[in-house]
């Protein structure tokens, strides 16, 4: 048997996958960070950053500006970043490499609400370039709570930082965007007053996640599953995204926002677009983002007083006791949406979305359930129906994809037992070789690649979707809050809920 693609060594593996990655942004540049002394530029940025410096994907000149009150020295910050990187990343923080990149870390103490800072910081920044011989390319991003937006986005704007008079300048925004279609808006309108949409990139770490991004290959790269893809052949879709921690030290950010705002706008409304959009023209951002905005606008309004028809909400035992909750807080934790998308490729196709905090496993999955064959010709017990095929396409945290249908088992007339074809990301490509979502999602702004970060008209259409919902919650008593127990799989009311379509909840992966 010949050499195949799982026999081959690591550091071929890294070479055919650099090959993949031209750097076409070579010239020097700068990333901003906004808050660089919190949690995500700790866990996130950096050991990311680093990661992608050993792969050679780094452009020559990259440095990293740290932004924030806390009165670090150049040193203390790299000392600080080192020993983060460390702890959440699985890299050589002693070798040459570290060295190498620990250099182009700089760190800026300064106030958001002052003016002065952000005019030294511009100086220093250019100060940079002029070392550097670059052309100004910036990147800011704004890894502060959403409350801080407004403030900076304002000061770079009064400073002209956003101008492209000669390198380029994009900013990069954390979710939440917005908490409701309103606020949305109004965060769109302050964007686009000082950058331009295309300079904007609304990051979703979903997206760069290897397995969300195998969707699209999986359904246009191979033709045996595009053809069944459809109404004529799909049952129902589920897609869960199940949380097992409580929420922890964010109870007071979660209990304003709740598991619709949290989860449903984003994370899960762009995993059903990439199931359900129709084959985008080519692989690049307007064509990928079009699709993803068709399919978005084509989903079924969920109007108030229909949210106990099509939702279920619940809330965990012990919630009210978190740090920052309200003792008589109606929060949703965790809540099942049942939706429509009405299109040609998915009319009557019901898609079930579920997602919640404290429940028994951590994942993510995407199911499809096909429909049972029109007739059965082979010899069932009485009672005995058919299993209908499903394809499970897990995201997190066992990446791969599982296909099951019918066998006949042995020494048997006709009886029948499903197995599965399964595809694992760690055994076929090794562990080491699945990168954490942000390397890619920060590569990709770089390289000015859009296609994987969420477009202005795509979030408020999200939004469009999920405030109606929220909206009957409030206002409506037709959807109770229900109670489940932490560590269970959510409240009996979303078993009976999915029950009386005539489904049950799915667990693939």
């Amino acid at each position: 048997m010949p050499p195949g693609l799982l026999e081959k060594p690591a550091f071929l593996f890294m070479a055919e996958a650099n090959s993949f990655y031209p750097n076409r942004n070579s010239e020097p540049s700068t990333m901003v960070i906004f808050g660089a002394s919190g949690d995500l530029t700790h866990r996130k940025l950096i050991p990311a950053l680093y990661s992608l410096k050993i792969k050679g994907r780094l452009p020559d000149g990259f440095s990293v500006v740290g932004f924030s009150r806390t009165n670090f020295s150049n040193d203390q910050f790299r000392e600080e970043m080192r020993a983060s990187t460390k702890k959440f990343c699985d890299l050589d923080v002693s070798s040459a490499e570290w060295e190498q990149f620990s250099r182009h870390l700089y760190y800026f103490p300064g106030d958001i609400s002052q003016s002065s800072d952000f005019e030294e910081l511009d100086k220093f920044l250019s100060q940079l370039d002029q070392e550097r011989q670059g052309n100004g390319n910036r990147i800011y991003y704004l890894a502060v709570a959403p409350q801080f937006y407004h403030q900076i986005v304002a000061r770079l704007g009064d400073l002209a930082m956003a101008k492209q008079d000669s390198g380029w300048r994009r900013i990069v925004i954390e979710k939440p965007f917005g908490s409701d279609l309103i606020s949305a808006r109004q965060l769109n309108r302050e964007l686009l007053d000082v950058f331009l949409e295309g300079q904007i990139y609304r990051i979703d770490h979903y997206l760069g996640k290897e397995t969300a991004q195998n969707i699209l290959f999986l359904r246009f790269a191979n033709t045996i599953f595009e053809p069944v893809w459809n109404r004529n052949y799909v049952d129902h879709v589920q897609i869960t995204v199940a949380e097992r921690l409580k929420v922890g030290h964010r109870g007071g950010y979660y209990d304003r926002a709740g598991v619709l705002r949290d989860m449903f706008q984003n994370h899960l409304l762009q995993l059903l677009a990439l199931m359900t959009m129709e084959p985008p023209a080519s692989f690049n951002a307007d064509a990928l983002r079009n699709e993803t905005v068709k399919v978005l606008s084509a989903i079924r309004p969920i109007r108030p007083r229909e949210v106990a028809k099509h939702t279920v909400r619940a809330q965990y035992t012990g919630y009210l006791e978190e740090k920052g909750v309200m003792r008589d807080s109606q929060t949703a934790t965790f809540a099942a949406v049942r939706l429509f998308i009405d299109n040609w490729r998915w009319q009557g196709v019901p898609f079930y979305l579920r997602s919640g905090k404290a429940l028994a496993e951590k994942c993510t999955e995407i199911i499809i359930q096909f429909n049972r064959p029109p007739h059965v010709m082979f010899p069932l017990p009485p009672g005995r129906i058919i299993n209908p095929n499903r394809l499970i396409l897990c995201i997190q945290p066992d990446e791969g994809i599982q296909l099951r249908f019918e066998a006949k088992r042995p020494d048997t007339i006709a009886e029948m037992h499903s197995v599965d074809m399964i595809f694992d990301y760690a055994k076929s490509f090794g562990a080491s070789n699945i990168p954490d979502a942000y390397e890619r999602l920060l590569l990709d702004i770089l390289q000015g690649d859009a296609s994987l970060f969420t477009r202005r008209d795509a979030i408020e259409l999200a939004w469009g979707f999920i405030d109606p919902i929220i909206q009957g919650w409030e206002t409506s008593r037709q959807s109770p809050l229900a109670i489940y127990l932490p560590g269970s799989w959510g409240p009996k009311e979303a078993d009976k809920f999915i029950a009386r379509h005539g489904h049950q909840w799915i667990h693939g992966c």
